[in-house]
């Protein structure tokens, strides 16, 4: 996100065709911008706009939503105020569309999670790549919610990944087996990416979750 709270954006569509068509938002990793995951947008169903976003802080050579410490500690409220500024922007557009689905990538699958917890009867569904969740507790987040509404949850890794502790993916199972309708899929050979069989899983989750 800018200083202005207007984020960088890359979308799918033109202005004039995404009204009342599904929104998927693209969360990318730490380091990486809004062009890193847009290569997939040609690849998902056409019937979504899709939007890539730019994360607000300057890490290496992109960006990241939050700063991470090289053992991927937290600072609590570093991830709500990048939470608050990205649900602010989604606020603003949600209404143009028929629906909203988050897709995050490692760090990006942390905001994404964080934006559920806040209002978990906005997201018709969330799609988690190779990434993690920050359980913070705080009023801003409405668990009890989320538990009830069981949100489609896709999340998809590799057991080998070697960015994520086990600690934290361990945590991170448990999280989301309580609080959403979780489908797991473990792949082989991606380590800390993205693979073509997970893409053609992704696009089966997305047309029975959210267009069937």
């Amino acid at each position: 996100m800018t200083s202005s709270n207007e984020p960088v954006l890359l979308w799918s569509k033109p202005e004039s065709e995404r009204a009342g068509t599904p929104l998927l938002v693209l969360l990318h990793g730490y380091g990486a911008n809004e062009a890193d995951l847009f290569g997939l947008a040609e690849q998902l169903p056409a019937e979504f706009t899709v939007v890539s976003v730019r994360a607000g802080q300057s890490a290496g050579p992109g960006y990241a939503w939050f700063p991470l410490q090289a053992d991927l500690a937290i600072e609590p409220e570093s991830v709500l105020e990048a939470t608050r500024a990205l649900d602010d922007w989604l606020e603003s557009v949600a209404g143009e569309f028929s629906s909203v689905t988050l897709l995050g990538f490692s760090q990006g699958m942390a905001m994404a999670v964080s934006l559920l917890r806040h209002r978990p009867g906005r997201y018709a569904a969330v799609v988690g790549l190779s990434g993690f969740v920050v359980t913070l507790s705080d009023p801003y987040f409405k668990d009890a919610g989320l538990a009830s509404a069981k949100t489609p949850f896709f999340w998809g890794r590799d057991q080998a990944d070697p960015v994520l502790p086990q600690p934290l993916i361990e945590v991170s199972n448990e999280w989301l087996s309580q609080h959403t309708e979780l489908m797991k899929v473990l792949y082989t050979g991606m380590w800390h990416g993205i693979c073509e069989a997970e893409i053609g899983h992704i696009v089966e989750f997305l047309r029975v979750k959210v267009l069937g």
